[in-house]
């Protein structure tokens, strides 16, 4: 009879969908955190994505002539120092350093058309010669050879060349944290995640991505470099403090950008959606901000 009964049992496990048992177990801690919280911990979790403006007077300590994070970082990956440079914030697909060399290159300016002899050329236009570059110093400019330009109506020009990006050049972060609430403890966490950075294309008129870095490897580079990585204190030089702390203390300014939804909308994207202007979108970034807190103050309350 038992064996019967064991017979039956097996084989209506044998029958059931598989999917059942196929169950996928999340792991209970963020690879990607410094001090991650377990998730049975978690009261209240959000992820937000913020931009930061290094020409902000505020966020001026990360961004001090030749102590700029952006030259750190940029050094660290070319040293080797940091291990991936990421495609998006995502953070599975990696970009090869060939390719972040390449994106730290950027073309001044227009791709110039090659001289022609029998075009007319005016003040400012510019030809591209003979593996160089150059820009008409006349109106009127027609059969003038530029490498020859007897009396100067061509000039060299770095119009149309390519130009690497320096680093006071990428003064735009885009930072993601999670923003979480650890009812064991009764407070709320910012768990930096990654930090993407920007450079502006003159050409383009927007902010173009290098990558996205891990913010556990670029913890571990202010770390190891205490003397590069220094947030500079304009009121009290004697109260400097490394990177890794400033972040830790909240020293910086990042405007709300976007904060996970099903869409995957920026702020700015779901205003544009709706057809309202820009500077409405910039008091929804200030409001978002203000419902974060409210929601901190909220849970304590719970």
């Amino acid at each position: 009879m038992n064996m019967f009964k064991n017979g039956i049992v097996l084989l209506f496990a044998a029958l059931m969908p598989q999917g059942i048992y196929a169950q996928v177990e999340l792991p209970q801690y963020n690879p990607n955190s410094i001090d991650p919280i377990p998730r049975y911990e978690h009261l209240y979790k959000l992820r937000v994505w913020r931009k930061i403006d290094m020409k902000e007077k505020q966020n001026k300590g990360f961004f001090s002539n030749n102590g700029e994070i952006s030259k750190l970082i940029i050094d660290a990956v070319r040293s080797g120092e940091i291990p991936a440079v990421y495609n998006s914030d995502s953070l599975t697909s990696v970009m090869t350093k060939e390719d972040f060399e390449s994106k730290m290159v950027i073309t001044q300016g227009e791709t110039l058309q090659a001289w022609d002899p029998a075009m007319t050329y005016y003040l400012s236009d510019a030809v591209s010669f003979n593996g160089k570059n150059y820009e008409s110093a006349i109106d009127n400019n027609t059969g003038i050879n530029p490498s020859a330009a007897p009396n100067g109506e061509w000039v060299l020009t770095q119009r149309g060349k390519p130009v690497t990006v320096l680093p006071r050049d990428i003064y735009m972060l885009t930072l993601m944290e999670d923003v979480i609430f650890d009812k064991r403890r009764s407070r709320l966490y910012y768990d930096i995640q990654a930090i993407k950075l920007e450079a502006f294309d003159l050409n383009t008129g927007t902010f173009k991505s290098l990558g996205w870095f891990k913010y556990k490897d670029l913890e571990k580079v202010f770390r190891n470099n205490p003397a590069k990585a220094v947030w500079f204190n304009r009121q009290n030089t004697a109260e400097n403090k490394n990177f890794a702390d400033a972040f830790l203390l909240r020293l910086f300014k990042g405007t709300i950008d976007k904060i996970e939804n099903p869409d995957d909308q920026t702020i700015e994207d779901v205003y544009r959606a709706n057809q309202r202007p820009y500077y409405e979108s910039v008091w929804a970034r200030e409001w978002a901000e203000m419902m974060l807190m409210e929601k901190e103050h909220n849970l304590w309350e719970f």
